[in-house]
């Protein structure tokens, strides 16, 4: 659910950066935090912990400015939300980095690069990627060549955006496996891993594909097809209007919002997986820091939920006895919150809601919890910061989008209900 804003340009980037990440606080995040390249050459950074609001309090008394930086929303994969915790991460004074998505073999990185010396302040897998970043430029001398390097030592799901002292002209975005676009201005240059955060600044984006790294300044813009090749024709990455979100707020070519919705179920999916999903494995951290341990127990899946979102646990019911091997029961939730419940050992605990308010699956949750037998607890929700989201162990984020019409079309797991 981490938020990515970048901006190279001929003018101040600090309250185009504050607004980038006020425009994504949508998906979600604990904390927030900003970098920004000063004109005398040195790199200053600015983070706080909670909402933007409390970044943007810190920046009222400590402004930056400059005309390279970089900003982030993060919620927390690797290592408790905490400000040492947030991006942008640093190596030394600079190098700056922020990043979504997952590093999968950080643990050996790490171990490598602390043998080689360097010093960790973080429980984070990006700060990994600060030190090899820093690592490579020290022997290349140039940040495109450094940031090339580094992502082929990388395993995951990631998008990047990086700054150096040395080049405080340039601002460079990776992306494998989580979004990354530009936005195309007049002198100006943005990165960021949703559109929606730089309709303040431009309706002209250039969609990143998998393994395409951006090398940006205010003036030009170089795109290189898995890192490597230099995209000399606009045919390959061509500069597109976004139509500022009416796709969104109108029916289209559909007769109702219900019937929209429901042919948008497959693009849906494919957000949803976006950033998840390595080769054919799934980023099991995406669900969250402690997955990793809590589903390596995990024996059998007690599904809980209301309306549509119980229908969407029936057939998810079919699809984990079959995929993975184990028990697993449903139970609406009004039904489970007011019955002696008899848990298993090594039960996860899962609920389903489109809202994460839904009254009865939330004191199907708290009810849950109070038993005390359960391994954790997951939701499965569309809406970030939702209740539901907030009193679970883990969480993973259905991106439907805004539900328009009345009838249920974006429950828990959407495609399962089409």
């Amino acid at each position: 659910m981490c938020g990515i804003v970048g901006a190279v340009a001929s003018r101040n980037v600090q309250n185009i950066l504050l607004e980038g990440l006020h425009r994504l606080e949508y998906r979600g995040y604990d904390s927030a935090g900003m970098a920004v390249l000063s004109e005398e050459g040195r790199l200053n950074r600015v983070r706080a912990l909670g909402k933007v609001g409390a970044l943007e309090a810190r920046l009222g008394d400590s402004p930056l400015k400059g005309r390279v930086g970089i900003a982030h929303t993060r919620w927390a994969t690797h290592g408790a939300p905490t400000e040492a915790n947030a991006h942008p991460h640093q190596s030394g004074d600079s190098l700056a980095v922020v990043h979504n998505g997952i590093i999968e073999n950080y643990e050996t990185l790490k171990r490598e690069l602390q043998g080689q010396g360097y010093v960790f302040t973080s429980e984070t897998d990006t700060e990994v990627v600060a030190h090899l970043l820093a690592r490579e430029y020290t022997l290349s001398q140039d940040l495109l060549t450094a940031v090339q390097k580094s992502v082929a030592l990388l395993d995951g799901a990631f998008a990047l955006g990086v700054i150096h002292r040395a080049q405080p002209d340039v601002l460079i975005g990776a992306r494998q496996g989580s979004p990354l676009v530009i936005g195309v201005g007049i002198d100006e240059h943005f990165l960021a891993s949703d559109q929606l955060a730089l309709l303040q600044v431009t309706d002209r984006f250039i969609y990143l594909k998998e393994g395409d790294l951006v090398r940006m300044t205010a003036e030009q813009v170089e795109i290189f097809e898995q890192g490597e090749r230099l995209i000399t024709s606009t045919n390959e990455r061509p500069i597109q209007i976004f139509e500022h979100a009416q796709d969104a707020a109108s029916k289209g070519d559909y007769r109702h919002f219900m019937l929209k919705e429901i042919h948008e179920q497959s693009r849906v999916l494919a957000a949803t997986l976006e950033g998840r999903l390595n080769g054919d494995r799934v980023l099991v951290r995406s669900f969250g820091s402690e997955a990793e341990t809590l589903f390596s127990q995990v024996k059998q899946v007690q599904i809980v939920a209301c309306g549509t979102s119980y229908h969407a646990g029936m057939v998810a019911r079919y699809w984990i006895e079959r995929l993975a091997g184990i028990p697993a029961a449903v139970e609406v939730a009004s039904e489970f919150r007011y019955r002696p419940v008899v848990v298993a050992d090594g039960t996860l605990f899962v609920t389903l809601s489109q809202s994460g308010e839904t009254a009865d699956t939330l004191s199907a949750l708290r009810y849950a919890q109070s038993l005390g037998g359960f391994l954790g607890s997951l939701a499965i929700c569309n809406v970030p910061g939702s209740s539901l989201v907030r009193e679970s162990d883990l969480s993973l984020m259905t991106m439907a989008g805004p539900e328009i019409g009345v009838a249920s079309t974006k429950p828990s797991l959407p495609s399962w209900s089409a």
